[in-house]
């Protein structure tokens, strides 16, 4: 009887220890930069990740400065697959023009997905953490800021875990739809990340965020760098900066704060 009681306390402190060194693995995160993670919150747990972002672009005399709220929701199904929910949330536009300053507010569209994460990292030599990502936007935004109808997309993430280094590879495919039609463009970005301490990650990170023909709104391609601050394993804040790479493309600031639930 005793060994049977010291059998399962000995087991049950096994149960505990392990479910405390899984429950502080820290928080893997989607945001500053434009690529996303391969990974997912995991079973049953809740992530928000939100920031504040603020643009400007300009164009033959045309000042545009936008604010955003970048909203993500993550909440995991299993351990390889979680639901999402996107937004730009809150939005003001304010475009200064030779004739005054005209400012939109309101808010922008919603898009729905899921992520599955395929693979770990490192399971063979050379293999790389991989994700797929297939979301819907839908045209659910104030009038100002809505898109036209249905407008899914594709995204294949792979990630190379090599020590304090890690690099991050996203092509993708969008079906947009613009007053002339459907169509469609791509997206591919790069991204270099390093651990410079226990706490604080930086990146760097080139981002083809929309490649487009002219007609449908050209080529948007930025040099993305920032740095995120682990304050416990389960939040996270944020700061990045992006400095458009052509004439088709604005620079921005943001910052942000993920929590685990």
């Amino acid at each position: 009887m005793h060994c049977r009681q010291n059998c399962c306390k000995a087991a049950l402190a096994v149960t505990l220890l392990v479910a405390a060194q899984v429950n502080a693995d820290p928080i893997s995160t989607d945001r500053p930069d434009f690529v996303e993670s391969s990974d997912v919150v995991g079973r049953g747990h809740f992530q928000v990740e939100i920031g504040s972002a603020w643009q400007r672009f300009e164009e033959n005399g045309v000042e545009t400065r936008t604010s955003t709220t970048p909203t993500l929701l993550r909440f995991g199904l299993n351990d390889s697959m979680e639901l999402r929910l996107e937004t730009d949330n809150a939005i003001t536009e304010e475009t200064r023009k030779a004739l005054g300053t005209f400012v939109e507010s309101g808010f922008g569209d919603v898009s729905l997905g899921v992520k599955w994460h395929v693979a770990d990292a490192g399971e063979t030599a050379g293999m790389p953490g991989i994700a797929l990502l297939l979301h819907t936007e839908i045209d659910s935004g104030s009038a100002a800021f809505r898109g036209n109808g249905y407008r899914p997309s594709f995204r294949l993430v792979t990630e190379w875990d090599l020590g304090d280094t890690s690099i991050g590879v996203m092509p993708g495919v969008y079906y947009d739809k613009s007053t002339l039609g459907r169509f469609w463009y791509g997206i591919m970005a790069v991204t270099v990340g390093h651990q410079l301490t226990e706490n604080l990650r930086g990146f760097v990170e080139v981002a083809g965020q929309q490649i487009a023909s002219t007609k449908n709104g050209g080529k948007v391609v930025t040099y993305d760098l920032g740095l995120a601050y682990l304050i416990n394993d389960s939040l996270q804040a944020d700061v990045m900066v992006s400095i458009g790479a052509n004439d088709n493309s604005g620079d921005s600031l943001g910052v942000g704060i993920s929590r685990r639930f």
